[in-house]
């Protein structure tokens, strides 16, 4: 899973790509063309839990990467912003799987927003726009050649280019209306026709309003606000403090708790942001445990078992037989697999079985 940070000039968001990834990126550039990149480890209390169980060798967690993109230039006549990035930064941008928009939401004198006030509404529609207009330019000049050559070819291709144009005519019309592609309610057909384009506002994005300390106890009713400004599909609205998060990546966990504890803050803003990224992609995680190794799998919600098998390796879907599964809960009460087993806990399921989030499961296939 990639998430690309995005946000105006000054908004913090290298700030909170430190934050996330515990990185030391250089911040306050102002929309300087640096690119950072991170891996962080998915935090799962379970797979500590199943660690201590099953004594394996290795405990590997679900990774994240994140991307700190700059800020894009803004558009003006005859020119996209977001089509200026260089070349690299643009793909990493659409090769992402969702976005997180980082809005500044702190007032600092030492650091003057851009802009000359700080308007969270303001900023979003401003980077909002931006995309949507990367997303048109797109658009049209796919439509322009498929004008001139979609004409042509095999009477199947012809038939694809004319639903292809129904379709992004139909998203010109929504994009040209300010509204971005993830509200067109494309059916799956439909989304698959123009999969490859990799739009940007058709993207799950993360609102993440950066607040300052003395906004903490008030951020909830700020999320509130702008969740009711932002009835988009796919989206949600979240806050953090940046600022303060990167302090407590410096201290050590007793330390971290107490500090936490005096600003009301219940959890990290790591875990809450992964587990908001999770939700908000619909992403789920089945475990596999034994003495080699304890792990988490992240897999679209719905995802079937053999869908599971394929995650893990293409030979396990190829040659599936069942999937000898347990919950979590239940192999932690019960102590072991022989013991699951034992209590009528541990089942085979088939191919079509429907994963639940902390599935523990062993995939039996033939080679």
């Amino acid at each position: 899973m990639q998430i690309a940070i995005v946000g105006l000039a000054g908004s913090g968001k290298t700030t909170v790509f430190n934050t996330l990834t515990r990185g030391h990126a250089q911040t306050g550039g102002f929309g300087a063309l640096t690119l950072n990149v991170g891996v962080v480890k998915v935090p799962d209390a379970r797979l500590d839990r199943l660690a201590e169980i099953f004594k394996p060798k290795k405990v590997v967690h679900a990774d994240v990467t994140y991307v700190d993109l700059p800020a894009p230039p803004a558009s003006s006549e005859g020119h996209v912003g977001t089509e200026e990035l260089p070349a690299e930064h643009l793909a990493r941008l659409r090769e992402s799987d969702a976005l997180l928009h980082v809005v500044r939401a702190f007032d600092d004198p030492s650091l003057p927003h851009p802009s000359g006030s700080v308007d969270p509404a303001r900023d979003l529609e401003q980077l909002d726009l931006e995309f949507i207009l990367a997303d048109l330019a797109m658009v049209d000049r796919r439509l322009e050649r498929l004008g001139s050559s979609g004409r042509h070819g095999t009477p199947a291709e012809r038939e694809s280019n004319e639903r292809e144009e129904v379709i992004l005519r139909r998203l010109k019309t929504d994009l040209e209306a300010g509204r971005p592609i993830r509200d067109s309610g494309m059916a799956d057909d439909e989304a698959k026709a123009v999969r490859g384009f990799r739009f940007l506002t058709e993207k799950p994005v993360l609102v993440l309003l950066n607040v300052g300390e003395k906004d903490l106890a008030t951020a909830g009713e700020l999320v509130a606000r702008i969740t009711t400004k932002y009835p988009h599909r796919h989206a949600m609205v979240d806050h953090l403090s940046a600022r303060i998060e990167m302090e407590l990546g410096e201290l050590d966990a007793e330390d971290a708790a107490t500090f936490m504890e005096e600003l009301g803050i219940a959890e990290s803003g790591l875990e809450r942001v992964i587990r908001i990224s999770y939700r908000l992609l619909g992403l789920i995680s089945f475990l596999t445990a034994g003495p080699d190794e304890v792990r988490a799998w992240p897999i679209p919600s719905g995802s079937s078992a053999v869908d599971a098998a394929g995650a893990i390796h293409t030979d396990l879907a190829k040659g599936f037989i069942r999937a000898e599964t347990v919950g979590y809960d239940d192999l932690v009460a019960l102590g072991s697999t022989a013991e699951a087993r034992k209590a009528g806990r541990l089942r085979s399921e088939g191919r079509t079985y429907r994963v639940a989030d902390g599935d523990v499961m062993e995939i039996l296939f033939s080679r």
